[in-house]
């Protein structure tokens, strides 16, 4: 393949359409040469921005490009199986935008196919790559807190009504549940601070405001400006989408398989949309106060003590340009790093897998009024194969 720039297929150009432009560095590494949507003014229009080469409606045609090196597929969640699983039994190196599917099921069928094939699978959990949870982690393996033994994690999403119930997302059909498509950044980064997966867990939620607002008719197209125009309070929302079916509350406990206790919680009607992650060791605690570039992580690791707002040290995020504190532009550079070298990367599919499972199971257990349900594990093989860098066993 020499060092010449990768020539990338972008398979969805919607909501991650970011992705597609941070992968476009001409000279620089990769480029956009080829890109696939339903929507011809979509796909025209993105491929005359880009200099593709190829513009198609139909992604096959896309796979069966020999020019095409790698690929990113950024499709609503329920089509990520089956395109997955074509781009990887093509030969193509993936980059799958999160969640890796809507069941564990799902999941392990791409993990098999990716292993079966031998083509590279990477999965686009881009928080690993923001510089909150990067320095979180930093001084959690540092040992400033000692060892972890609890993570609480709270999701505040202000955008909540415009992003996640004006279109598919607020069908279950297509997402299982919002405590899976949404948490599924949040369980990925409870796994990777809390050092362990999730093997039991018990959840509660409910449709407690978008369930009675008003909806489009079935086939209506969303508005012109929904993610540009934003209404508030939550009750003013309007042109939901015909189905809303999933839980705008949830709450989520889970037992890890290393012993760590950790509680999640997401609410899509508050007035500021951030991530607060709590983690609690044996020899004291972090705090983030904002998630972005500039704001900080507060470690209390003296005491005992009343209330210190200030705690022991103050740690700052890393200034960052670019979409999600640059995290877009960090995880495309390691995709592609991975597609010319392979070996180990940031992104973890095992953790991608059984953030999957941990949602699925989670979802399973608020609609059943909260019955706590074992989170069904990973093949051994598979497990083993992905850990290793995706490498053939010995």
């Amino acid at each position: 393949m020499g060092e010449e720039d990768l020539s990338i297929g972008v398979i969805g150009l919607g909501l991650r359409r970011n992705l597609a432009a941070a992968a476009h560095r001409p000279g620089r590494g990769s480029r956009v040469g080829a890109v696939a949507d339903l929507d011809p003014g979509v796909r025209h229009r993105e491929a005359e921005r880009f200099g593709a080469r190829l513009a198609t409606g139909v992604y096959q045609e896309l796979l069966d490009d020999h020019t095409v090196d790698a690929v990113i597929i950024a499709t609503p969640d329920d089509t990520h199986e089956r395109i997955a699983c074509d781009a990887l039994s093509a030969g193509k190196p993936v980059y799958l935008e999160k969640p890796l599917g809507i069941t564990a099921e799902s999941c392990d069928t791409i993990l098999r196919t990716a292993h079966r094939t031998g083509t590279r699978l990477y999965v686009g959990h881009n928080m690993r790559h923001m510089g909150v949870v990067r320095l979180m982690h930093d001084i959690i393996v540092r040992g400033d807190i000692g060892e972890p033994k609890t993570v609480w994690t709270r999701h505040f999403v202000s955008y909540g009504g415009d992003y996640y119930f004006k279109d598919w997302h607020a069908d279950r059909r297509r997402t299982t549940g919002l405590l899976l498509q949404k948490a599924a950044h949040d369980l990925d980064v409870i796994h990777l601070l809390a050092g362990g997966y999730a093997r039991r867990v018990n959840a509660f939620g409910d449709l407690l405001v978008y369930g009675d607002l008003p909806r489009r008719g079935p086939g209506t197209p969303r508005p012109d400006g929904w993610l540009r125009e934003f209404d508030w309070p939550p009750t003013a929302r309007r042109d939901l989408h015909d189905v809303v079916d999933v839980e705008d509350v949830s709450v989520l406990n889970m037992q890890l398989d290393n012993g760590v206790i950790a509680a999640y919680q997401q609410c899509h009607f508050t007035p500021d949309y951030w991530r607060n992650y709590t983690v609690i060791g044996t020899e004291g605690r972090l705090e983030n106060f904002g998630d972005g570039p500039g704001d900080t992580v507060r470690v209390w690791n003296t005491g005992p003590s009343g209330y210190r707002p200030d705690g022991d040290a103050h740690h700052q995020v890393p200034e960052a340009d670019g979409s999600h504190g640059g995290a877009d532009a960090r995880i495309i550079e390691e995709f592609v790093r991975f597609v010319r070298e392979g070996g180990a990367t940031d992104t973890s599919p095992v953790s991608a897998r059984m953030s999957v499972a941990a949602g699925e199971a989670a979802t399973r257990s608020l609609r059943a009024g909260g019955r706590p349900y074992d989170v069904p594990p990973l093949d051994d093989e598979l497990r083993a194969y992905f850990e290793r860098g995706q490498r053939p066993g010995e």
